[in-house]
C-alpha cells in the first residue's frame, strides 16, 4: 500500500511539469533560443538516467529524471 502512495505522488508531481513547463517557456524566451542545444542534451542524459533508475529500481531518482525531462521538453516546445 506505501509503494502504491509513493507512486501516485510521483505521477502527480510528474503531472505539476506540464504546467510548470509551459510557464517556463513563457517567461524565459530569450534565454531558450540561445540554449536549444544544451536543453536537447539536459533531455537525453535525463532520459538516459531514468532508463538506469528503472534498471537499478531506484524511483526517486526515475520520477526526478522524468520531471527534468517533462519540464524542458516544454519549454522548448514554446
Amino acid at each position: 500500500m506505501q509503494e502504491l502512495f509513493k507512486f501516485i505522488i510521483g505521477i502527480v508531481a510528474l503531472m505539476i511539469g506540464f504546467p510548470l513547463g509551459s510557464f517556463l517557456a513563457k517567461q524565459t524566451k530569450e534565454e531558450l533560443r540561445k540554449g536549444q542545444v544544451w536543453f536537447k542534451i539536459l533531455i537525453v542524459v535525463s532520459l538516459i538516467g531514468a532508463i538506469l533508475s528503472l534498471i537499478f529500481k531506484d524511483d526517486a531518482l526515475l520520477f526526478s529524471f522524468l520531471f527534468v525531462v517533462i519540464v524542458t521538453n516544454r519549454c522548448l516546445k514554446r
